[in-house]
């Protein structure tokens, strides 16, 4: 065969795309990962009393009693819908100026003091390992349940979540044009204005609509640990088994994400 390469053939006579070693190496991870996951169902319905027949009988109860869903309590809940909007609004917004600093000492290719970056990097990793949830827990300790706690949870998640992707953006832009400012004589400044922002402006503004979209939807779960919002009528009203007026609750806070997930999405298409 050409350059004295042996092509493995198939039944048919064609050239295999893989060899017959990948082939198996595939195989056995596929079945090692099937295994995997029909023991864990097993192990999973012996330890749940009744198993999955009674579990799905149990859950059709449930879901029942949220029917139909009690629409007149939506009016007297836009306050706390609102103010979730808000903390979502504020915290990203913070997030965002916090971010532009970290992200730069956190990218490889613009942090020219190693001890800086790789501090800043694990202290960012430190940050990403601590859950949303247990953040706003430790907030509403401190500072008692409101909504500056859940502000504060927030901000230090997204802080997290953008630091990463904004790095990782940074680390993977053309450098000539920051060389040429470079050598031209520009200062550290001049270089990160105008050969680092443009390549990165409409990435960094996708990413913080993203995470301002995550912002609403943690925010509601933020609300059922005491940090203010929708999320804590919506824990008022199941603790108290309104079962219909917290439907009626869930209903608006799905129409309201899917209409920020639409805008949000129209404007990053504008931006990329």
């Amino acid at each position: 065969m050409t350059n004295n390469k042996k092509l493995e053939l198939d039944n048919k006579g064609v050239p295999s795309v893989y060899p017959a070693k990948v082939k198996r190496q595939i195989s056995i991870i596929f079945l090692v990962i099937l295994a995997f996951y029909l023991f864990s169902m097993y192990w999973t319905q012996k330890d749940m009393v009744g198993g999955f027949d009674n579990a799905l009988s149990n859950m059709y109860q449930v879901i029942k009693k949220f029917f139909p869903p009690k629409l007149k309590i939506i009016p007297a809940v836009w306050g706390p819908m609102s103010q979730t909007i808000q903390m979502a609004i504020i915290s990203t917004t913070i997030a965002t100026i916090i971010t532009i600093p970290l992200a730069l000492l956190g990218a490889r290719n613009i942090s020219t003091i190693k001890p800086i970056y790789y501090v800043t990097r694990i202290f960012l990793n430190v940050m990403r390992t601590i859950p949303d949830l247990v953040l706003a827990v430790v907030f509403v300790g401190i500072l008692g349940v409101g909504v500056l706690p859940g502000i504060l949870a927030l901000i230090v998640f997204s802080v997290g979540i953008l630091v990463k992707l904004i790095s990782e953006t940074i680390e993977a832009v053309d450098m000539n044009p920051l060389e040429a400012i470079r050598a031209s004589g520009g200062s550290a400044i001049q270089t990160i204005t105008y050969g680092l922002v443009p390549q990165v402006l409409p990435q960094f503004t996708s990413f913080a609509l993203y995470v301002f979209e995550i912002n609403v939807r943690a925010s509601v779960v933020l609300g059922l640990v005491g940090a203010g919002g929708i999320g804590q009528i919506l824990d008022r009203e199941l603790g108290f088994y309104n079962y219909p007026e917290a439907m009626a609750i869930i209903v608006l806070i799905f129409i309201v994400v899917i209409i920020i997930e639409y805008i949000s999405g129209k404007l990053r298409e504008a931006l990329i």
